[in-house]
Formats: structure tokens, sequence, C-alpha cells
């Protein structure tokens, strides 16, 4: 058996598959994010330790004798994040998360220091990158950056604990700007256009390879074997490509959580920094991927079940009673609640709700928030074919993948098929725990197999013609709040 452990922004989740690839058992752990000012997002890191070992308790529970059975363990973790530590390995401050915004003057600083940023690391420097916010922190806090030792992602701060090691895999490491990403190694010029250097950095392994060995204590605590492997593991969006077989060029998936991803297997490294799309190793060797990210996907319709005191369970019933006519007549919502990356990399932008009137009711807010986030990855889908990558078909994960009326919304705004997968709200801990398997020698065509198709969803051609419509509408209300944040409005 092989567990996979994913941190990710609200929750960490954990789960067991078995030799056959099915999951045993599964828990998670809700984690809060702090926003000290506008445009902070941060986390404590040892505050994901203590919710990993609570997680790690009720799952131990959950399994019975079969725990022991666990012959290795996969990371999959949030990207971007910026944990510090100094020689003894203490925490400098609290971790800056991947929808931080506040390095945007950073972004430019680095797109000027580093010449070759964009052929390199293949990427536009954005807030949410972990280089800007290492500018930041020389700007602003230039007594911690001076104790800087370490500079961990959040999957291997948790990999450090476990094993005493230092250790990153290429994909999570990809989404630091300091990676050649052809190469897949670091780049010790970006590194220097930052103030670092590659002793400050984690050794480098591939996703599914080893990286460090369960330490004697944890394994005590945990009830695990001492040494069992750890696997490099991956970036959230690439463990979750291998949990649902998207291995081989072509394949693709909408990750519908915190943000929201539209994600594309290459077989090679294709930047393509102009359309705002990211260009990443995946967590397998010799493969690569393209990204769109929207910054707020699931978390706009969590935001707005808070400020309606309602639960997600009743707004998605509601919205689906409701008729075509109210849906079209519904406002349009800008999810721009943290800003936004894929295609306008504007840290500014803000949400909005555009046509609110008397009859608008709480069951048409949530329509428009579900609509506003498929708007986004058709923003998003726009920006990768304008970068030379076209799907046919699309599976979809994530939270939001709970919802079938979600689920056809986005296909019939796409065009395109949508496939939901048995376990697909597995997302990257699926993908971790796979991870491992092949960390302790799986084979790949066996373990990294797609998950059975749990439902398809085909575009309605009439549909998607009214909410091109919208969509249309929709770009025009971000150009409008652009132009006038432009004039000093």
């Amino acid at each position: 058996m092989y567990l996979g452990i994913d941190l990710g922004t609200s929750e960490i989740k954990t789960l067991v598959i078995d030799a056959a690839g099915e999951i045993v058992t599964a828990s998670g752990v809700k984690l809060d994010v702090q926003r000290p000012q506008p445009h902070y997002a941060e986390q404590d890191p040892h505050s994901w330790w203590l919710a990993l070992e609570q997680a790690i308790d009720e799952l131990r529970q959950q399994a019975g004798a079969r725990w022991q059975q666990i012959r290795a363990i996969g990371l999959s973790g949030q990207m971007h994040g910026a944990v510090l530590l100094d020689r003894e390995n203490q925490v400098l401050r609290p971790c800056i998360l991947w929808n931080d915004t506040r390095s945007a003057a950073e972004c430019e600083e680095l797109t000027q220091r580093a010449a070759d940023l964009h052929s390199v690391a293949g990427n536009l420097a954005m807030p949410g990158f972990t280089a800007p916010k290492l500018l930041w922190v020389a700007r602003h806090e230039p007594e911690i950056f001076s104790r800087i030792a370490s500079v961990l992602l959040p999957k291997d701060y948790l990999r450090w604990q476990m094993c005493g090691e230092k250790i990153s895999d290429m994909s999570d490491a990809a989404g630091t700007l300091w990676l050649d990403i052809a190469r897949r190694d670091w780049s010790d010029a970006l590194l220097a256009a930052c103030g670092l250097n590659r002793d400050q950095m984690p050794r480098l392994t591939e996703g599914s390879q080893p990286g460090g060995r369960l330490q004697a204590d944890v394994a005590r605590r945990w009830g695990l074997q001492e040494g069992i492997v750890i696997a490099g593991g991956g970036g959230d969006n690439a463990a979750s490509a291998v949990g649902l077989g998207a291995i081989e060029p072509g394949d693709a998936f909408i990750s519908l959580g915190t943000s929201g991803v539209l994600f594309a297997v290459n077989d090679r490294f294709r930047p393509a920094p102009a359309s705002a799309v990211h260009a990443f190793c995946h967590a397998l060797p010799d493969r690569w991927h393209q990204m769109s990210v929207m910054l707020t996907a699931a978390s706009s319709l969590r935001w707005l079940c808070d400020l309606l005191n309602a639960t997600e369970t009743d707004l998605l019933a509601e919205v689906a009673a409701l008729s075509e006519t109210v849906q079209r007549s519904a406002p349009l919502f800008l999810p721009y609640l943290s800003g936004e990356r894929t295609p306008h990399n504007d840290p500014q932008a803000t949400g909005a709700f555009h046509g609110l009137t008397h009859a608008t009711n709480r069951a048409a807010l949530a329509y428009s928030v579900l609509e506003g986030v498929a708007f986004g990855i058709a923003d998003g889908l726009q920006a990768l074919r304008a970068a030379g990558t076209e799907l046919e078909s699309c599976s979809l994960t994530g939270g939001g993948a709970r919802s079938g009326f979600w689920a056809q919304l986005i296909a019939d705004t796409l065009d395109l098929p949508i496939v939901t997968h048995q376990g697909g709200e597995a997302g990257g801990a699926l993908g971790a725990a796979r991870l491992g398997w092949l960390a302790d020698g799986g084979d790949p065509a066996e373990v990294c197999r797609k998950p059975a198709v749990l439902r398809r969803y085909l575009p309605n051609a009439l549909r998607h013609h009214h909410l091109q419509r919208r969509l249309d509408h929709f770009r025009l209300l971000y150009q409008q709040q652009r132009d006038a944040r432009a004039s000093g409005f």
C-alpha cells in the first residue's frame, strides 16, 4: 500500500491506495489562510505539520491492521510558497503563498535584472511565483533575508520534517522562476538575480524517483517502518495529472480547486510567456506541461457561501433549479478576488457583479459565480490555443468536479467534452500516492492508468452560442475595469 499526502491551501489531504491502485481510506484537515494586509496571503508552516500529524492519526485508525503494509510515501503540494529557514533550520517568517500578490513591483525588477528569464524559466514574472517574493523580502525585510540559509517549497518543508533532508522535485521547482526548465536544473544566473545561490536551494530529483526516507522518530510516531522511501512528489497540478493518468502529450484536465487550472501535457519544453501561459516540468522524467491558471475558482463559491451564510450543497441545488431564462439574465461575475494570472497577469484586478436588479436572488448570484469561473477557464483555453495547444477533451478534477451542473456549464462554455473520473476529487493526494508507488519500483503503465470514467458531459451547441455572447460581455467588463485603473479611476 502507498500513502499520498497533498498539502493544499485550504486543506491537507491524505489517502492510502492498495496494490491495485484503489483508494483504501482518506482523511483531511482544514487549514486557514492569514491575510494581515491587502494582497497578502500567508500560512504558518508549523500549522501544516500539526495538521498532517492529525490527518495521519485519523488515517491510521481508519486503515487498521493494513496500515503496516505501507511501502512508500508520495508528496503533493501547493506551489510557489516560500518557506525561509535560518542556519538552525528555524522558520524565519510565515510562508508567503502562491496567491499573495504583494510583489508586483519586484516582478518588474526581476524582469529587468534577468534578461533571459523568459527563455530559461519559461514564464513571465508574476507575483505568485517564488522568486519575486524573495526580492520583496530582501527589500522590505532585509534582516530576515540576510539570515536565509534555505528556501523550501511547502510540501518540501513537510518532507524535511519527515526525513531531515532538503529535497524538491522538478515540477514544483519549475514554479520558482529559478529553474532552467529545459535542463531540469537550478539556474545560477536566475538565483543570482535574486541574491541567492544553489547552496540555499534543495537538492533536485524527479517526482517518480526517491526523495528521502522516513526517519526513525517520525516512523515510530506514525506506526510505520523506518526508512520507507519518500518519492520526489510533485506540485499539486502535476501530481493531480499523475492521479488522472494525464502523462502523455495531448492529455489535459481542468482542476477546480482554490485556483482554476487548465493543464496540457507536452513531450518538450514549450514556453509561451506572451500568452501568460505557464510552462513547467511534469512530475515524470522527459515530460513537461503547459498551464493556464486563474487565481480564484472554487474558492469564489466558498466566498459567496460565507457571505450568504449558506452551504455549497444548498446553493448548488438552487442553481440547478434555475430556468434557462434566469440564467441568461443573471448578473455577470468577474472572479478576480485575488487578482488574476492567465491571461491578464494583473494582480490589481478585482472581482465584481455586473447587472444586479431587485429580481436578483442568491441562486442567481451563485449561478453568476459558477459561470464567471467557467469564463475564466475559457480565457485560459484561448491563451493555450494562442500558444499552439489544441485540446479535444478535458478531464475535470478538484472539489468543483462534484457538481454535475458546473461540469456541464464548463463543457458548454468551452465547447469541449468534459469527463469526470471515479476518485477524481482526490486530485493531488492520489497522484502523490502513485508517485510513491513509482518510487518503490512500480511500472508507469500500471500505476498511471486513467481512472474509470464517472460521467461524460457533451457540449450543447445552442447553449454555447448564448454563453459566448455573455463571455464577450464578460471580457469587455474586465477591459473596462483595466482601462479605468490605467486612467487613475
